[in-house]
């Protein structure tokens, strides 16, 4: 499994239907409120096989109130 973390920027007023509506989804390990340009930060683990951008347009940017997403991959832990 590959972690791969997603910053979510929401429609004003509906970061909180956008997080509702991820955690319903069970998908995602850890998410978190944040401060800045980003609303939402999550944590998916994906197989090493899994195609990242299939994933994330399937089930995350395609949830209502989502403006734009920035993923991040990870490599080898040091």
């Amino acid at each position: 499994m590959k972690p791969i973390f997603v910053q979510l920027q929401c429609t004003p007023g509906k970061t909180y239907d956008v997080a509702d509506a991820i955690y319903k989804t069970e998908l995602v390990s850890e998410l978190y409120s944040t401060s800045g340009e980003y609303d939402l930060l999550l944590k998916v683990y994906l197989a090493a096989d899994e195609d990242v951008g299939k994933f994330i347009n399937d089930n995350i940017v395609s949830i209502p109130g989502i403006v734009r997403s920035l993923t991040t991959l990870t490599f080898t832990a040091f």
